[in-house]
């Protein structure tokens, strides 16, 4: 066989070259495939709280800024409590009033206590009375009957028991009336209580009023969308700032359904930020969601049409960030990332397994 000519060699070794390179980057590939799955479908979150005041007023004091990291319990806005402390005052006034109004109540029901004991005593004296005039009635009758005494003496004497008859009905009736006002004094004992409890009430709601005009971080973070101002009226349930709570920060893949089958939690992750440049932060599978992104779209998509075309969906897949590696707590809310599953390592159990588990586990 001739030999080529020097210069037909240079395509040969190019194209030599282009092959083996293709070959090797095809090797790259394959093994990168079989080893990882990535997407760059993902997002760092945040368990983000939105500051919003429970009574209304205008701020006196606001002694955060935008940006600012705060710890848990941090003042971050103090509304003005003159008008609840007089609101608290009045409450505990009026608490005051009712309760000297039951001892009032106390006072009177030991008197009435007292006045019925007297009233018990006269009806068993006018009893023991009108006993005396009944027997003298019928001695003086019999008397009277033999012609010994006048009958004048007799009439006196069914007279004075007649008296004396009445006299125990009208200690009766008085024993009664004292009775019946000792029980409408527990009545509206009862009505006083349930009146001072209902004071009561209003004086711990305004002290919990009074606690609340003080708006403490309830996390550690960084104070976001700041959108209250010095000497502003807020109204409870409007948004004043947020507290961003950095440091427990993490990633949501959202990896297609054809992805997931390798996924295990535990597995190592790799994130990239464009933010960070050539950074790499690791982190770790933590969790499945329980269904697709579009299952919670605001406008689900319909599938039961004719012209149904099959897309591949994307299932959010959590990822924990290891917190004790540099640029961890630099993940913002919002930014874009890259991840990179370690597939080689079957930690925990798969997306299978894990979706399975709460079905089995309510089937008990």
């Amino acid at each position: 066989m001739a030999a080529l000519p020097r210069g037909h060699w240079i395509p040969v070794l190019a194209g030599g070259a282009a092959t083996l390179a293709v070959a090797v980057g095809g090797g790259f590939w394959w093994l990168e495939r079989q080893h990882f799955e990535q997407t760059d479908n993902a997002f760092v979150e945040a368990d983000k709280v939105t500051v919003a005041p429970q009574v209304d007023g205008y701020v006196a004091d606001l002694p955060v800024s935008d940006n600012e990291a705060v710890q848990p319990g941090q003042l971050l806005v103090r509304i003005d409590p003159a008008p609840i402390r007089a609101r608290l005052a009045q409450a505990e006034a009026n608490a005051e009033a009712l309760q000297a109004a039951v001892r009032q109540v106390d006072d009177k029901a030991r008197l009435e206590q007292a006045m019925i004991g007297e009233r018990a005593a006269s009806v068993q004296s006018a009893r023991a009375q009108a006993t005396f005039a009944r027997a003298e009635m019928d001695r003086y009758g019999a008397l009277a009957a033999k012609g010994w005494v006048p009958p004048q003496r007799a009439q006196s004497a069914k007279a004075a028991d007649d008296e004396a008859a009445a006299g125990v009905a009208q200690a009766q009736a008085t024993l009664e009336a004292e009775r019946r006002t000792s029980e409408s004094l527990g009545s509206a004992r009862a009505q006083t209580v349930a009146q001072l409890q209902a004071a009561r009430a209003a004086v711990e709601q305004a002290r919990i009023d009074l606690s609340r005009t003080e708006i403490r971080a309830p996390v550690a973070g960084v104070i976001g969308a700041r959108g209250v101002r010095l000497g502003q009226y807020v109204r409870p349930g409007g948004a004043l700032m947020t507290v961003v709570p950095l440091a427990d920060a993490y990633v949501v893949a959202n990896f297609k359904e054809t992805q997931v089958a390798r996924l295990r939690v535990g597995q190592p992750v790799e994130i990239r930020a464009d933010a960070f440049g050539d950074k790499t932060i690791r982190g770790r599978v933590q969790s499945f969601a329980p269904a697709t992104g579009q299952e919670f779209a605001l406008i689900p998509v319909e599938n039961a049409v004719g012209n149904f075309t099959k897309i591949a969906q994307r299932l959010p897949v959590k990822i924990a960030v290891d917190r004790a590696q540099p640029y961890a707590g630099a993940l913002r809310p919002g930014l874009s990332v890259t991840v990179k599953v370690d597939v080689r390592r079957n930690t925990g159990p798969s997306f299978a397994e894990a979706a399975d588990a709460p079905v089995r586990y309510a089937r008990r």
